[in-house]
Parts: C-alpha cells; structure tokens; sequence
C-alpha cells in the first residue's frame, strides 16, 4: 500500500480519539475552559448520558465574535504564547486541542458574549464544518450545547457504556470539579434532575457534605501544612472511613484533579498501622506547588504530571498525613446492636452498652470496664529515599523510595463500657444543604433475574481428610468424647480427643459456622432479617446507585432491606439476622465495591462470595477471649458443617498433631 497523506477531517478525528474518549471528556474540557475564562457559576446539563446532549453553561469572560473561528483552530489557545510559558502555567488548559477535537466529533452550537458586546454571537458547527455565525441576545459568559457525539465516527460511539454508566462517569466528574474549586458554584443536571448543586461559597466541608453526606463529614481531620514551594490545605478521614478501593482519595493540584502514584503511595503510607491492609483512606487534599517544579504536559487528558523532587513531595505528603493522624484518640464506641463505630471524644471518656453476643448467647451479667488510653510515642520513623522500592515496616517510594522502622508507638486504650450510650450529632449547622430532588426510579429489564435453580443446594463432597482417623473429632457422635484444654495467645482453642491433640483457630472456625448458617438459609429459603432503629442511610454515587438497583434481589435474597430515601441517600432498615459484630455501614459499601470491580457474575457466585465476606467480618476475631462455654458451643456448631476444616476462604479451622508425633518430638519414640 503506498503511503499518503491523510486529509485534514481524518487527522481531526483521529487526533480527537486522543482527548475525546467519552462524554465525560466533553464536559470535562468545557468546564474547565469556563473555570480559565473566570465563571464563578457552571451548569452541566445532560441527556442520555451526554452521549445525546451536553449544554454547558458558565458566566465567564465569553469569546470575542472575531476569535470564535481560530478558537475552533486545533492548537489554538490563550492560555499560553511559547514553550517558555509552559513552565509557570498555571490554568486547566493550554493545548488548545479542546474544542477542535470534540467539533471534529458532533454538533456544536455555540452562544457567547463578552461583557464589552452588545449582543452575543450564535455559531453553529458539525463534523468539524462551521455551519452558521450570527448575532443574537445572551447574557455575559458561554454555552455550548454538544449534539449526538461521535455521530461520525460509529466505531467508536459503539464502544461507550450505557447511558447510566457515562452518566455516573460524569456525575463522578463534577463531584472532582467542585471539589477542587469551591469557590465556584457548580450545578448538574442529568435528564431534567438535579443531582449537584454546590453554592461556591468556599467552604469545602459543606462540599464534602454535598457530595459524601454527613457520616464522612462528620468524622474529618483538618490538613494544614507548608514547606518550601508546597502547601497541603484540606481534610483526611479518621481511620474508619476507608473503602476497598481508591475511589475515597482525593488530591488536586493548582486546582486540577490528578492522579498521582507518588502521592497515592505517601498518603497510604502515612496511613499504614491506622488502617487494615487493602483498605484506602478518605482524603480531599488541595496542593498548592510551584509551578515550576512540576511538568503538566504529560498526558493529552493532563490527568498525570511530574515533579522535579518526587523524594522531596513523597515525604513531605507522608509527613503531613501522620502528623495530622498520631496523637488523635479514636475510642471504640461498641452498640447494642454489635456495630462498631469509631470516633474522637475529647473528654476520654465514653458510656457505651457493652454486648458479647458472638455466639448469640444470651449474657444477663453486664460488666462495667474502664480501660485507661494513653499517647507514649517515640518519635516518629522517617522515610528515606532510595532508588528502589521496597515496602516493609515503613513506607517507601516505588522506584523513589526505600524506608525503615526507626521506632515504635504505645498506647494504652481509656473506654468505659456502660449501659447507655449517647450519640453527638453529625453535622455542624452550617453544612446542612436542602435534599436533593428524588432519584429516578427507573430500572431496566435486565436489572433483576431471578433464576430458582441457581440457589438449589450444591452437592458436597466430604474430603478425603475428613476420613484420615477412623474416629472424627468433628462427628457429633463423639461430642461428649473431646476435652478443650484451654486458650493459647487468645485466639486458638487446644482440644484433646482420644490420641490426637487439636489447635481450633477460633476466627476461622466462627467465620465457617455463620457462612454455613447463612448459606442453609438461602438454599431453604428462610432468611431472617433482623429490623434495625435508627435505619442505616447510605448516600451513593450514580454508579452505586446502579450497582445496587441491579442487585438489589441478591441483597434481599441476604435478608436485606433497603428503600430509596431521596435524592442519592438509601435506608437500610433490615440487615441479616445472625450476625451481632457487622458494621452494617462499612460491610454494604465492602458489598458495593465488590459488585463493581467484579464484573457479570451469577446470583450464586455474588451471593456465595459476598456471604463468605460478611461471615469473615463478623465472626469473632483473633485476640479476643472467650468462654469456655462459647468454645463448646462454637465446636458444637463447628460439627454441623459441610465441610468443617477449613473456612470459606480455604483457611483451616483446625490443625492436628497425633500423640504418636508429639511423642517423637520429645524423643520418647526413636
């Protein structure tokens, strides 16, 4: 094939793909090019995901009449007039490859004034091809209405989401973009509703309201801290607040939202030993840096940036974040109910009910404890820099950074444990905002399946190990045969029976009777669900929301509850019963995550892996005591199941040694 020179429209369109990949990059680079023109008000209005219809909407500085054709010029800007301005840029664009990119791909129309003008201008284009220019009434600023995009290029318009998905994406997106600006007023509309709606009056806990609701609100830590060329302003959440994914970190950066590996790594850092492994912590942090130690022209959707010091940023982030953390004193607040929050009580003194229902046994004798909390830190470890990562009691830079432990911090836990319990409330008065409009109830077809034969009980094939004794501990023939000895470290029950000595892990043996119990009860039917007062209110993105809607019959199916509350926010009024210790909250959003990163699974396979998960977070945990009485009851139980040895994650509830081996360790036998 010989080689040609492509024509103008063809390279536009490929040159698009690079900055235009969905409509959520449409809005992006428009309200951004509002933000640049000075708006302190932006309106996104969507149909059909954006995939039909954007309209943007900004009181900005407007396009002069005479420059509106070079504006739609690709690298056409006034952002920037030489590479020598690339190094203090300081606005969201400067390619100038916006608007020629996504002109190349729908129908625009264009309506702008500046505040100089008489009357505003009205330009049409399609494929990239101006149509019209006139004059016509407006106010001061721009709009821009974006029609049927990637109309001409079908190839990719098929590989877009559902009109929900690239909703959410968007809906995502102004939630980042009122983050990063409060001083602006934000509103977005999606098919005629309101779902945003901020007031720009530059108090980004009322944003974090907005968007979070007031739980997170509720439980933040103020960030404020400084260096030489770098300043962190903004909010962290306490430890509890944590997702299982990164979609609770948020950072801008001179006001643009980035995403960055260093400094995604030095805030999970400074979190490490606060937090559980594979959890990810709350943050919506502002950097201001200079510009000149930092390159913006990475990536066409300057999404990605570099720093000249990434050591220099790394420690600085880790820093600030266990500075913010340490000496904070989060006490356990354990409700009738099992669920356990945490919160900062400045007075170190909390009046909780006490409850000790692992096992669902019934306790008449309550205790009162007092348990003394205090702060005996050495100082802190310090990461330090080396050229290779190496993660280990300290946190490191990939690539950057290698850290090691320098010392240690103690301390000792103050809870009084009571009868009563009294709740603060949430959320200052000045970050109440009004209900937003109710969520749409529409579902689609595919939403809900329910397919009998899937949760029919599975054939179960003992393993061989079961059979390795001629007499099984876990029969319940021999159950008046076994003798528990005793608790070692807390956490490992140590049973004689006949010549064989047996270690019961305690956590994995519980967390195998409740996925057993649950299990039982959806095959037969039987769920019970356990009402709760005052419900749950759960507020959800738009995909959450989605992921919910689609599932909901899984969730109920688990024996939940839950009804749409207005606006984002649900009400979980029924949880499945059995399950004392479940943070009701943390294990539904753990539920939602899950859903969303698995892709299409069966209602089977979602409801076994997601009751596995629920079993694991409630069942008793290492390093807790327990009864003899609630050893016996749980081994009881344990010789009930299906497969008793190991737990649902493949773990072993047990572990054996015969007396003809203990005897050879002690030499007794040669």
């Amino acid at each position: 094939m010989e080689i040609q020179l492509l024509d103008q429209n063809t390279i536009n369109k490929i040159a698009a793909g690079e900055v235009i990949e969905r409509p959520s990059s449409v809005v992006k680079e428009l309200v951004e090019n509002a933000i640049d023109a000075g708006a302190n008000a932006v309106t996104v209005e969507i149909k059909e995901g954006g995939i039909s219809f954007i309209r943007v909407t900004d009181n900005g500085s407007g396009i002069n009449k005479d420059e509106i054709d070079i504006a739609f010029k690709r690298h056409a800007t006034s952002k920037i007039k030489s590479i020598e301005d690339l190094i203090t840029v300081s606005s969201l664009g400067f390619r100038g490859e916006a608007l020629a990119s996504i002109a190349a791909v729908s129908q625009i129309e264009l309506i702008t004034k500046t505040q100089k003008s008489l009357t505003g201008t009205r330009y049409l284009s399609e494929g990239g091809k101006k149509i019209s220019v006139e004059d016509i009434g407006a106010p001061d600023g721009t709009t821009f209405i974006v029609r049927n995009l990637f109309f001409n290029t079908p190839v990719r318009r098929k590989f877009l989401k559902s009109a929900t998905t690239e909703a959410g994406y968007i809906n995502s997106l102004m939630q980042y973009l009122s983050l990063s600006h409060p001083d602006i007023s934000f509103r977005f509309i999606n098919n005629n509703q309101n779902k945003l709606h901020t007031s720009g009056n530059m108090k980004l806990k009322d944003i974090i309201y907005n968007v979070y609701g007031r739980d997170i609100t509720a439980n933040l830590y103020e960030v404020n801290s400084a260096a030489e060329n770098i300043r962190i302003e903004g909010y962290i959440g306490k430890p509890f607040v944590n997702r299982g994914n990164r979609v609770y970190e948020n950072y801008y950066i001179n006001g643009r939202y980035i995403k960055s590996s260093i400094i995604n790594r030095a805030i999970e850092a400074g979190y490490k030993g606060f937090i559980m492994p594979h959890n990810y912590p709350f943050t919506v942090l502002h950097f201001t840096i200079n510009p000149e130690i930092i390159d913006v022209n990475v990536h066409p959707t300057k999404m990605e940036l570099r720093f000249s010091n990434n050591e220099y940023v790394y420690n600085f982030v880790y820093d600030t974040i266990l500075s913010t953390l340490k000496g904070k004193e989060l006490v356990a607040e354990v409700e009738a109910d099992g669920q356990i929050m945490q919160k900062l009580n400045k007075e170190k003194e909390l009046e909780i009910k006490e409850t000790k229902a692992a096992f669902g046994i019934d306790r008449t004798e309550e205790t009162k404890k007092t348990v003394q909390l205090k702060q005996e830190s050495k100082s802190e470890p310090k990461p330090e820099l080396k050229s290779e990562v190496k993660v280990e009691s300290k946190p490191e830079l990939k690539s950057e950074v290698k850290v090691e432990p320098e010392s240690e911090s103690k301390s000792e836990l103050k809870l009084e444990s009571t009868r009563t319990i009294e709740l603060q409330k949430a959320m200052p008065d000045e970050t109440k905002t009004r209900l937003p409009e109710p969520f749409e109830t529409r579902r689609s077809e595919a939403m809900v399946k329910d397919d009998e034969q899937k949760y029919q009980a599975e054939v179960k094939v003992k393993p061989e190990q079961l059979s390795m004794f001629k007499d099984k501990l876990l029969d319940e023939d021999n159950k008046d045969n076994y003798k528990i000895i005793g608790q070692l470290f807390d956490t490992y029950w140590l049973i004689e029976f006949e010549d064989r000595f047996y270690m019961m892990d305690q956590h994995a043996a519980h967390e195998k009777v409740l996925y057993e119990r649950m299990m039982k009860k959806i095959r037969e039917k039987h769920i019970d669900t356990q009402m709760i007062m005052p419900p749950v209110i759960l507020t959800l993105n738009m995909n959450e929301e989605e992921v919910l809607k689609q599932n909901m019959q899984v969730f109920t199916k688990m024996g939940y509850e839950i009804e749409e509350f207005g606006g984002s926010e649900y009400k979980v009024t029924g949880i499945p019963a059995g399950f004392p210790k479940l943070d009701y909250r943390q294990m539904l959003m753990d539920l939602l995550d899950g859903l969303m990163s698995e892709g299409r699974m069966t209602d089977m396979d979602i409801l076994t892996e997601k009751v596995a998960s629920m079993s694991c977070k409630a069942a008793i945990k290492g390093n807790n005591k327990i009864s003899y009485k609630e050893a016996e009851e749980l081994m009881d139980e344990l010789m009930k199941a299906d497969n008793p040895y190991n737990c649902p994650h493949g773990r072993p509830t047990l572990i054996v040694m015969s007396k003809y081996d203990i005897e050879r360790k002690f030499k007794r036998i040669v």
